[in-house]
């Protein structure tokens, strides 16, 4: 009894510690955000601010044009994820319940795809939206995100986990396979369909290295790439502008995931390896 009693201590112990490394990063940047420049740099460090202020803040809506940004990382955002919960579902159900030829071959090819670095394919995928002429356009930062391999393998093993006998009755009835995939499929779907929005969200809202590349007049900015060139003055980083917009950055993804959350958990536990 004194054993399992110690155990279970020690387990409150680690994740106290990884519960304070998480939050930790996400105080300090809410703190700092109501601090002055100069208290932000001044050493030793403070946790709490001297006198909090929201000039930051003030300063981030007045010099930028935040509704323009935020409307541009809003569009891609949407766009991107709403291409992923259609594509990857539609896709993850072929290579679940349909027999076709080179199903196995598709298969392999998107996990071989899966494990392929982002970094390997920038440049083609550079190249490729650029001969296409979408450089510096909305469309060329969305496109070439909506599907994605993990989205495919996620979907996929989700939708091998539901009743076949559902598909075999829905085309007894004379369903086509469109109709049993909106009517049959998805509804079943909201599990991993809530967490493959969520990592797809949040992965394109902080999307940076893209953006920044493709993006190349201020019309087309997102907010990410925004603040990352704004927060630069003459001289030196301006932390407490970038702290303040990393700040209004993450409300939105903290918004969607609380949203979702039960979603989310849902289909982390229920979503397996077959």
């Amino acid at each position: 009894m004194l054993g399992s009693r110690k155990g279970t201590w020690w387990l409150y112990g680690v994740l106290t510690v990884a519960l304070v490394a998480v939050v930790a990063p996400f105080a300090w940047m809410v703190l700092g955000s109501l601090k002055s420049e100069g208290e932000l740099r001044q050493a030793p460090p403070t946790w709490w601010p001297q006198s909090a202020s929201l000039d930051n803040y003030t300063q981030l809506f007045s010099r930028l044009d935040f509704g323009g940004y935020f409307t541009n990382s809003v569009v891609v955002a949407v766009v991107v994820t709403a291409g992923n919960l259609l594509f990857c579902s539609a896709l993850g159900y072929a290579l679940a319940m349909l027999d076709f030829r080179g199903k196995k071959a598709l298969f392999v090819v998107v996990m071989t795809t899966l494990m392929i670095p982002g970094v390997v394919t920038f440049v083609p995928l550079f190249v490729l939206v650029a001969n296409a002429g979408l450089v510096n356009t909305l469309p060329g930062l969305f496109l070439p995100f909506l599907v994605s391999p993990f989205g495919v393998f996620l979907m996929r093993q989700f939708i091998l986990g539901l009743p076949k006998d559902l598909i075999d009755a829905g085309r007894v009835d004379g369903a086509g396979e469109l109709r049993i995939f909106a009517r049959i499929i998805l509804p079943l779907c909201g599990p991993a369909l809530a967490t493959l929005g969520i990592l797809t969200f949040l992965g394109s809202w902080n999307n940076f290295l893209w953006p920044l590349v493709v993006a190349q007049t201020e019309d087309t900015y997102t907010l990410p790439v925004a603040l990352a060139l704004y927060s630069t003055g003459q001289n030196s980083t301006q932390y407490g502008l970038l702290l303040a917009g990393a700040t209004v950055v993450v409300l939105p993804v903290l918004i969607v995931f609380m949203v979702f959350q039960r979603r989310f958990i849902e289909g982390i536990a229920t979503t397996g390896i077959k």
